[in-house]
């Protein structure tokens, strides 16, 4: 998948480039001409990005095909246009790019832009994700689990959420740290390394993973218990807006977790949980036992949470 590197926005890439002509010389190979397009790309330079790339596209460059695609999708120095984004998206795919391939392939799955075709969605995935694509990777492990399920296709999967682990993808860290932790018939020294890659999720921003690494700590999964680091982590959760961490911290704070405890911090994330729809009827008792004062401080700090 591309990067977009900081640069003008595509309103002022539009109306005044400043980067050189993109007038190719006749001495140029083609391999220098789409270099240079992904350079004024990730200089920010939109249009002659479009102006070096569109002949080479024109002319079958896989990569100079992916990079127009890139350029309609993001409305980036032209006006968006998903016709024309999954026209060379469609181009590059069949010509072999891994990164077309996959985002190819999730129009295709969604049917969004082309008309849905989930069996050609799943060849160009598997063939993104065999190419080494990380989020190809993932979206086809997923695919497996999906269409076979129990140990079978998790096991089938589990090449490819490894590997999209070992490249960064939060998403599959965080499925590889639950089949390692749950699965059986997985190895001792993979099984040790499911808190680790719960951790690694959970720094990448995962919410739900932060969630769980939390309770993880807490519970003793997989490692020492460590009601501190727990607290912490529920709380990254919870100020995340992530519902069921919101009711945790109530919990933690009631019972003194991890932190001294305060009834009235208890209180504002049981609010705060409450509004977003979850119900819990030890926490209303809870609540209904604070004194009225209390619960005028939980209910403020509720409110001034919700408006930052």
């Amino acid at each position: 998948m591309l990067a977009l590197a900081a640069g003008p926005s595509a309103a002022q890439t539009a109306g005044s480039e400043t980067e050189p002509s993109a007038e190719v010389q006749d001495t140029e190979k083609p391999a220098d001409a789409t270099a240079r397009a992904f350079g004024a790309f990730q200089r920010g330079y939109y249009l002659t990005a479009m102006e070096l790339a569109l002949p080479r596209a024109q002319l079958g460059d896989p990569a100079a095909q992916t990079l127009l695609a890139e350029l309609f999708a993001g409305g980036l120095g032209v006006a968006r246009n998903m016709d024309d984004a999954a026209f060379w998206y469609k181009q590059a795919a069949e010509s072999g790019d891994a990164s077309a391939q996959f985002k190819y392939g999730l129009m295709l799955l969604e049917g969004r832009y082309v008309e849905p075709d989930r069996a050609k969605a799943e060849e160009l995935m598997k063939k993104a994700a065999d190419a080494g694509n990380a989020f190809a990777q993932f979206n086809h492990a997923q695919i497996l689990v999906s269409e076979k399920p129990g140990d079978a296709g998790i096991f089938e999967a589990l090449p490819y959420f490894e590997k999209a682990a070992e490249q960064g993808v939060a998403d599959a860290q965080y499925a590889l740290a639950q089949i390692y932790r749950n699965t059986d018939g997985i190895p001792d020294e993979k099984r040790a390394r499911a808190r680790e890659l719960m951790e690694k999720a959970a720094r990448a921003g995962f919410d739900t993973a932060q969630l769980d690494y939390a309770i993880w700590l807490i519970d003793g999964v997989g490692g020492p218990k460590d009601y501190e680091n727990g607290f912490r982590w529920m709380q990254v959760a919870a100020t995340r807006g992530n519902v069921v961490a919101q009711n945790r911290m109530a919990v933690l704070h009631i019972n003194a977790i991890g932190t001294s405890g305060d009834p009235v911090e208890a209180a504002k994330w049981y609010i705060l949980s409450r509004r977003a729809g979850f119900d819990d009827r030890a926490l209303d008792d809870f609540y209904q036992g604070l004194t009225e004062e209390e619960q005028k401080q939980a209910i403020e700090a509720a409110n001034k949470f919700s408006k930052r």
